[in-house]
């Protein structure tokens, strides 16, 4: 087996393991096993089992990063690029459920973190936030968004949204469960066209 494709092996065996049992009772042992490598070969790509979950984590925004450059249209207007974004987020949630929930449980554990492993953890989030920034900062530029919100908190309201809907409306029937609905409420709201909002308190 050549060398990137014992890493990548390695890798696989240890997604497999994570996601189907709690961290602490997977043992490199069996990660090896899985992956039919010598226990010493693990050591050869990762410091220890905290760093293997880490990688097989942050892997999933390069995966992700990868998705959004294939299905997102360069030319293309800018609600279709938001469409085919979400999509593509949406997408990959569903295919790669296991890995999602690695990266979910990960930036639980990075938000109580310091240090340049935090640091590493955002390089690799921020990548997602940027490519939707983007297509974001494109609406704007072409008068269909808002423009008193810097365009990255608008991306990470619609990435808020995305993990809204991954996460917690799995019940929920497949006509909610869209992302063409995450879409249609980022642009046109929640309310009705002829409702009247009061921001001011008191």
């Amino acid at each position: 087996m050549a060398r990137g494709d014992k890493r990548d092996a390695i890798m696989r065996a240890a997604e497999r393991l994570f996601t189907s049992r709690r961290f602490h009772e997977i043992t490199l042992d069996e990660v090896a096993r899985e992956a039919h490598v010598g226990k010493g070969t693990i050591y050869l790509y990762f410091r220890d089992k905290d760093d293997l979950f880490f990688q097989v984590a942050t892997s999933g925004f390069d995966e992700l990063c990868d998705r959004l450059r294939q299905r997102v249209p360069g030319r293309a207007p800018f609600e279709r690029q938001l469409l085919r974004a979400c999509q593509a987020i949406n997408t990959f949630v569903r295919r790669r459920r296991h890995l999602f929930r690695m990266m979910q449980s990960e930036d639980v554990r990075m938000a109580l973190c310091r240090g340049r492993v935090h640091e590493r953890w955002e390089e690799r989030r921020r990548q997602i936030t940027s490519a939707v920034t983007e297509i974001i900062r494109r609406g704007a530029d072409e008068g269909k968004v808002r423009t008193d919100v810097p365009p990255q908190v608008m991306a990470a309201f619609l990435l808020g949204m995305l993990r809204t809907l991954a996460r917690d409306l799995e019940d929920e029937p497949d006509s909610i469960r869209r992302p063409e609905l995450v879409v249609e409420l980022f642009m046109r709201g929640a309310g009705h066209a002829d409702a009247s909002v009061t921001t001011r308190a008191g």
